[in-house]
């Protein structure tokens, strides 16, 4: 027996296969095969996750008025909600308020509430959440998911639970907040949530952990949505903003080259449909150009992810900072701190600190450094342990303390090395070697240089090695411009010996010693090491 296109579509929902469900929905509709409400429900969530946002509310609007016909009526508000948050999702607000306040009506009309009247409440209180009235969101979503848990509407009660945890994080409860998620993760990897609820529980739990530092938890969840989205080749919506989460742990674990395709690959997904990719795909790229000095190109994405409506924040700032202009850094990051949540507050302080130390307000850099601090004590991950030990150490090393800066940065890069984060261990060496120059160790500071140059150079962290040079320029002493270990340089390259030897003979790799090279030409102004080296004669530096 053949079967029908009806039945062809189901099948290929059921197995998850949204392209051919997409396909069999529109011919069964085409050959005016009798389309349930419930059919034309998975009619619209297929069109949705294959990231054709138009027809994904052309058929819901479908599915609510065969509902309505069939006497549904939590059905049809259950559907009308539905298209109220994938009409705001896709910029049309008020189409997705006219929505809203329909489902309302219907809820209000049923004599015996179903899972619809805890629906209904969901978009109120993501309204709630986004406008900073955490005590508000948790109550709405309280609400939802004891009619979720009454009725037993899974979908429901993930929303509930998911929005539940961020609040209860906006609120000044972390640790808790996190442990929600956690939980309405379970639900997700067990497979009892709907494939709508669980991209969206992916991403936003994803997202809050980068927030609020749990990285162990961010890496085992992109993973998770990794796999996910591969067992869905034809999945459009969410696989965007997967590539945009894996980009940033590409970045933070120092595969930059990694970070900025999957960043691309992002974009891609986002021009396919997966609208909520808008902000990672940019800024995630914006980040990795900014680090290597690609200032212009840097400035452009961000600009893009501005667009999607969320402020490119701290990397806006940092670029700032790093293009030498403290003073419009520091009134872009308290700009947007005064207008943050408690959970973005606390993804902005460490950039916060750095501001506040460039631009000479220590006061204000010793209170982020201290929030950060209570934080950990709160809830002690790894990632925040660094963050807070580096920031302590920063905001010492400025007031003046150098012993207890140098014990606070290494217990940061400590740390950052149980991460695995090349990039910010090399930030913490650099600030170590100030801290071991003002405690006159000069030779232990030329290391810490060195180890932080070679860090950068394998990077390709331009910005950073030219503030590096520059402070081992200043560190030189009297009218020498040369730092100590490019005096040592200098002296072996006067013997005639390759970069190879030099390597070899001051345990350092080739490609930081042709730096060394390179930045003793540009300061001496000469051409070549023969004259780098009638240099060192005329000088006595050999």
């Amino acid at each position: 027996m053949v079967a029908t296109s009806l039945e062809q579509a189901r099948t290929a929902f059921a197995e998850r296969r949204w392209n051919d469900a997409v396909d069999w929905f529109g011919r069964a509709r085409d050959d005016a095969d009798a389309m349930s409400g419930d059919d034309l429900d998975r009619f619209a969530m297929a069109s949705d996750l294959v990231g054709h946002d138009r027809r994904a509310i052309e058929v819901g609007t479908l599915a609510h008025e065969a509902h309505l016909a069939a006497g549904d009526l939590d059905r049809a508000a259950y559907s009308a909600t539905w298209i109220s948050l994938e009409s705001m999702n896709s910029g049309n607000p008020s189409q997705g308020m006219g929505w809203l306040a329909r489902a309302t009506r219907l809820v209000e009309r049923l004599d015996e509430p179903g899972a619809a009247a805890g629906f209904v409440l969901v978009p109120e209180a993501l309204a709630a959440l986004y406008a900073g009235a955490a005590d508000r969101a948790l109550e709405l979503f309280g609400r939802a998911g004891e009619i979720a848990e009454r009725t037993g509407d899974p979908d429901v009660a993930a929303f509930a639970l998911l929005g539940g945890g961020q609040a209860t994080i906006m609120a000044g409860d972390p640790a808790r907040g996190i442990r929600m998620l956690d939980e309405v993760m379970v639900s997700v990897t067990a497979g009892e949530v709907g494939p709508v609820p669980s991209g969206i529980v992916y991403c936003a739990v994803i997202g809050y952990c980068h927030l609020t530092f749990e990285l162990a938890r961010a890496v085992e969840w992109t993973r998770a949505l990794d796999r996910w989205c591969h067992d869905q080749p034809s999945l459009v919506a969410f696989s965007g903003q997967c590539q945009a989460h894996r980009a940033e742990l590409f970045r933070l674990h120092g595969a930059w080259t990694d970070a900025m395709a999957a960043a691309k690959l992002a974009e891609e997904r986002l021009l396919a449909g997966d609208v909520g990719a808008a902000f990672g795909a940019h800024y995630q790229q914006a980040e990795v150009l900014r680090l290597r000095g690609a200032f212009d190109e840097a400035e452009a994405r961000f600009a893009k992810a501005a667009e999607s409506g969320w402020d490119p924040q701290p990397g806006l700032a940092l670029l700032r900072l790093d293009e030498g202009r403290a003073a419009l850094a520091q009134s872009l990051i308290r700009r947007s701190a005064d207008s943050a949540d408690a959970a973005t507050r606390c993804h902005l302080l460490p950039a916060i600190v750095s501001i506040e130390v460039a631009a000479g307000d220590l006061d204000a850099a010793r209170a982020a450094a201290d929030e950060l601090a209570a934080m950990e004590r709160v809830n002690a991950s790894v990632m925040l342990r660094a963050i807070a030990a580096y920031a302590d150490g920063e905001v010492r090393l400025a007031g003046g303390d150098a012993s207890g800066a140098f014990t606070r940065l290494r217990a940061a890069r400590e740390a950052w090395v149980e991460v695995g984060a090349p990039y910010e261990i090399a930030r913490c060496r650099v600030l170590m070697a100030r801290a071991r120059r003002d405690l006159d160790e000069d030779e232990a500071a030329e290391l810490e240089e060195d180890l932080a140059e070679a860090a950068f150079a394998e990077l390709g962290a331009e910005p950073a090695l030219a503030a590096l040079d520059r402070a081992r320029g200043a560190g030189g002493r009297g009218d020498l411009p040369l730092t100590g270990r490019e005096v040592e340089v200098l002296r072996l390259v006067t013997r005639g010996i390759t970069n190879r030897e030099i390597a070899s003979e001051l345990h350092l790799s080739e490609k930081t010693v042709a730096r060394h090279l390179s930045n003793i030409f540009t300061k001496l102004d000469v051409p070549s090491r023969a004259a780098a080296t009638a240099y060192a004669f005329e000088h006595p530096l050999v």
